[in-house]
């Protein structure tokens, strides 16, 4: 018989296995050699009272053990000479797709403009040490996808998306620690997900699936309707019986040439702003109400949100003990992200803070149509690099400094490599964006006692949230209404937001690739 039951448990306690398997037979009433084995199917931080403590979720077996499941790649046959799915894009959605479509019998060919996922560690080298942007090989681009070397965070909260513990469980087959399927916000770091991705790369190719780096896709091949292929560095033309798009939310070129080719595309709400660093130190206290978390409590995060002016404003993508990076796409704009090593050991935590942007505040890009809010985006990103030097200091404040409108004297240290630039970020970002930023923040600070100091920095400008763009398909089908055999998938077709998410959207997105080729 399997049972599960919740226990609490100090954190000096929490991996203790004998300890743990005392409290449930304590908790069950049994003697030690009725249980036959128990396994932590969650565990979560609950910091709420006097004391943090752990909360575990623990299912036993009970006269019988626990049946082993098969490993998911056990199920993959070779698929070298199926039918071919091009599949544009090496992030989440693309991968994930591709692990599907062998898993139905098909072969994917997945195509990145970047480079693999070792390669591309020097572009990021690049970009951080000498202010150099490669546009086909930054944190946004190549094997993996934006979040490979930005974080690597995998909480979602589309649970009718698709199994989040099957894309959880390929991560753990392709080498991730078996915590992800357990903690309650699972994270792998981006020091450890870009062997996961790349052994992800390999059991595509050893099934017969194929993938291209740095083949950038220039056009497509559409003849009555239907897309038969891809034209790749404006001369290699690659044929398939249909495509995948899953290009990740800053591909802009991908949007133009769609415009150029006719394909629809719908305008849709994004967010803009800010991240902001404090001390780690500083949220630990905050949070646990600690002055020391120990060994044993992850380094805390924290959740934001408030309403200013009829407009949403949020914290998102909170990086505890993590890093600022370069996130630009092109040359002449500036772009952060924040991300975390497994350890989140760093002494600084990161969070974007931003605001909610709705179609009506596009006005003075209206004359670029359905693209208005990438015009936007771009306006803002430029409008931080032209205040600097040429590199890619970020325009900063203090953010007591942030809200009082004025330029800060010094600036508090910071882990964003390139470096900060005292700015006045108040007259940087559009008044819309930075009135709201400027009530919002107050408010968090009314909400968590110690958020709003001079110690924090706000750097400009957290602007890639998601895409301003989406490109349509049928609910039933995943086809694009005016393009047939052409599958919008991930966050740059504007339906996810997040590794797994995106990853179960390739999912899906690959079995209606299997049902429209009669798999």
């Amino acid at each position: 018989m399997l049972q599960e039951l919740d226990i609490k448990l100090l954190p000096a306690e929490a991996n203790d296995e004998a300890l743990v398997r005392e409290r449930v037979l304590r908790k069950l009433g049994l003697p030690a050699n009725k249980l036959q084995d128990l396994r932590v199917i969650r565990r979560s931080v609950d910091a709420r009272g006097a004391q943090p403590i752990f909360l575990l979720r623990v299912q036993v077996a009970i006269g019988e053990a626990f049946s082993p499941e098969p490993a998911i790649l056990s199920f993959l046959k070779p698929v070298g000479d199926k039918k071919r799915v091009l599949i544009v894009g090496a992030g989440p959605a693309g991968y994930y797709a591709a692990l599907e479509l062998i898993e139905r019998g098909f072969k994917p060919i997945v195509i990145d403009r970047g480079k693999d996922v070792r390669a591309r560690r020097r572009d990021l080298r690049a970009i951080q040490q000498f202010g150099e942007v490669n546009p086909h090989s930054n944190y946004c681009f190549g094997e993996g996808g934006a979040g490979t070397y930005s974080d690597g965070k995998l909480y979602t909260r589309s649970h009718k998306r698709g199994s989040i513990e099957k894309a959880l469980r390929l991560l753990v087959e392709h080498g991730a620690n078996p915590d992800i399927l357990v903690d309650s916000h699972p994270h792998i770091g981006s020091n450890k997900l870009p062997n996961v991705v790349a052994n992800i790369r390999e059991t595509i190719l050893h099934y017969g699936g194929e993938v291209l780096f740095e083949s950038h896709v220039t056009d497509l091949i559409i003849e009555k309707g239907k897309i038969l292929g891809v034209i790749v560095n404006d001369k290699q033309e690659l044929l398939g019986d249909a495509v995948v798009l899953a290009t990740g939310h800053s591909a802009r070129d991908i949007y133009y040439l769609l415009q150029k080719r006719n394909i629809l595309l719908e305008a849709k709400p994004f967010a803009l702003g800010v991240r902001i660093e404090h001390s780690q130190q500083l949220i630990d206290r905050l949070q646990y109400r600690l002055t020391d978390r120990g060994e044993h409590l992850p380094a805390a995060s924290y959740k934001l949100v408030t309403q200013a002016q009829g407009r949403g404003v949020f914290s998102f993508c909170m990086c505890p003990g993590g890093l600022v990076v370069p996130a630009a796409t092109e040359p002449g704009e500036i772009v952060v992200n924040g991300m975390s090593m497994s350890r989140r050991d760093s002494p600084y935590a990161n969070s974007g803070t931003v605001v909610a942007v709705e179609l009506e505040d596009l006005t003075p890009f209206a004359h670029e149509g359905v693209l208005a809010g990438l015009a936007f985006q771009r306006a803002v990103e430029q409008a931080m690099f032209k205040f600097g030097d040429g590199s890619q200091k970020a325009p900063a404040q203090r953010l007591t400094d942030f809200v009082a409108g004025k330029i800060s004297s010094t600036l508090p240290g910071t882990s964003y490599i390139p470096g900060l630039v005292a700015a006045p970020l108040h007259e940087l970002l559009p008044a819309s964006i930075y009135q709201r930023l400027q009530q919002g923040v107050q408010d968090f600070g009314r909400k968590m006692k110690g958020y709003y100091t001079a110690d924090a920095n706000v750097i400009g400008t957290e602007s890639r949230t998601s895409s301003p763009v989406r490109i349509p398909r049928d609910p039933d089908t995943y086809q694009h209404p005016t393009c047939r055999a052409l599958f919008p998938a991930g966050e740059g077709a504007g339906f996810a937001g997040g590794i797994i998410s995106a990853a179960m959207d390739g999912q899906n997105v690959a079995a209606a690739v299997a049902q429209y080729l009669g798999g």
